[in-house]
């Protein structure tokens, strides 16, 4: 299995990860809806059966659910994935969530226990907020490294002056951004400055939150679930939905001619970069993870990546 060494770091990843964001279920602010646990169970077991060696997860995925499902399916198992998770999104008694930097070492010994792991594989700062704290925070990160909490630590959705200041404090393994066909933005300033600083990329939706897997329609977009956060995104709304279902059209007919989906033309698309080393996708059950698996060791023509572009040169 191709993998990829992560940064600075002695993680050695396959070019996918398994995205354990849906599997937090639908009783919290940005849910994907109702969720099964034994569903949830069974995709991560799929998942690393087809060859997936680590896993993403954050505390507030769920609100400590989607940790505790992934402790769950790893339990019995003989090899171990890496397991990634994130902090720095907290929630009150009344499970509203909240940003802090201030309670990282809270927080691991929380995601420690829900994981029922002795050492975090690599965890990240979920969100740079606020802002002010995040040298508080990355300094709490660094000395919870130092101490073996943490084997590796980097950040998620920071821009390029927030790694910047975080380095100058302790070295920056990866980085966690939006990257896809749908959201482009790290292009111009961001995916650069981690090439040029030996930072890891991680990216998650690489598939646009589910758009572009070609299991998404006009009407399954009108009809999701209050508890779906997707049905409060411009993207899963006219007119922009309208774009992005003609472009899965595109990755249809590419995937067509290799035995591949439309979700794992769209991943492979992320991946033509030699700075992203690896991509984060969902599944919610394990007929899902036979629709993006085969992204483990699919690439893109040139001629195909073009192909692409020109579409969305034509329909920004």
């Amino acid at each position: 299995m191709q993998t990829r060494q992560l940064g600075n770091s002695d993680l050695q990843l396959t070019r996918i990860g398994y995205g354990a964001w849906a599997i937090g279920g639908g009783d919290w602010q940005f849910g994907w809806g109702n969720q099964d646990d034994a569903d949830s169970i069974s995709a991560i077991h799929a998942a690393l059966d087809g060859g997936i060696n680590w896993i993403d997860t954050a505390a507030v995925y769920g609100l400590g659910h989607s940790e505790e499902v992934v402790a769950k399916a790893l339990k019995g198992r003989s090899k171990r994935p890496y397991v990634f998770t994130k902090c720095s999104r907290r929630w009150n008694d009344e499970r509203i969530i909240y940003s802090s930097l201030r309670e990282i070492r809270k927080e691991v010994e929380n995601s420690l226990r829900r994981l029922q792991v002795d050492v975090i594989d690599l965890y990240q700062v979920h969100w740079p907020n606020p802002d002010e704290d995040v040298e508080v925070g990355w300094t709490e990160m660094a000395k919870l490294k130092e101490e073996g909490k943490l084997r590796w630590i980097g950040v998620s959705n920071f821009n390029v002056a927030q790694m910047e200041r975080a380095a100058k404090i302790a070295p920056i393994t990866s980085l966690q951004p939006p990257y896809s066909l749908i959201e482009r933005k790290v292009e111009a300033e961001i995916l650069p400055y981690c090439e040029q600083h030996n930072i890891g990329v991680i990216n998650y939706s690489p598939m646009g939150a589910g758009l572009l897997t070609g299991a998404m329609t006009m009407e399954r977009a009108r009809n999701l679930p209050d508890n779906d956060w997707r049905s409060r995104s411009d993207n899963f709304r006219e007119p922009r939905i309208l774009r992005h279902l003609q472009l899965v059209e595109i990755l249809k007919a590419i995937g067509e001619k290799h035995g591949r989906s439309s979700g794992e033309v769209a991943v492979a698309w992320t991946l033509r970069l030699p700075t992203v080393t690896a991509a984060i996708v969902g599944a919610r059950s394990a007929k899902q993870v036979e629709g993006i698996i085969g992204a483990l060791d699919f690439g893109l023509s040139a001629d195909e990546v073009e192909q692409i572009e020109a579409f969305c040169r034509a329909n920004p």
